[in-house]
């Protein structure tokens, strides 16, 4: 099972949950966020800190955070966001530096309106409670 961990309090995090629902045609990520009791036994059971602030996959039992878990997530999805896993060369700890730039300035880098997903019973089955 392919497993997006992601901050159920962030509008930035949200909407990314809405863009890969939307490009997922075939149903191939379930979610969950971070705060809640299934993401929370999630980060124990791949040995990652109860209070993580990045986004975390979890594909075939091994947990990738922030860029790489962004990367990874990108690799399922169909061209042209396929082509962006080609940045898993460059090493995690320049990737992370955007990453963090990224994540803390995500508010004035994409402006969210507050329109909130429609969720289908299909839709509904693929978050993790």
């Amino acid at each position: 099972m392919k497993i997006i961990l992601f901050d159920g309090e962030c509008n930035v995090c949200n909407k990314s949950v809405q863009f890969i629902i939307q490009r997922d045609r075939d149903a191939l990520f379930h979610f969950a966020p971070l705060q809640s009791d299934i993401g929370q036994e999630l980060l124990a059971l791949n040995h990652l800190q109860h209070d993580i602030d990045n986004l975390v996959f979890i594909d075939e039992n091994r947990a990738y955070t922030a860029s790489s878990a962004v990367l990874h997530i990108c690799k399922y999805l169909p061209a042209p966001w396929k082509v962006l896993y080609t940045f898993v060369i460059i090493p995690p700890f320049i990737r992370n530096i955007a990453y963090r730039f990224f994540a803390n300035h995500r508010h004035k880098i994409i402006r969210t309106n507050h329109t909130c997903l429609v969720v289908t019973p299909e839709i509904k089955k693929r978050f993790l409670t």
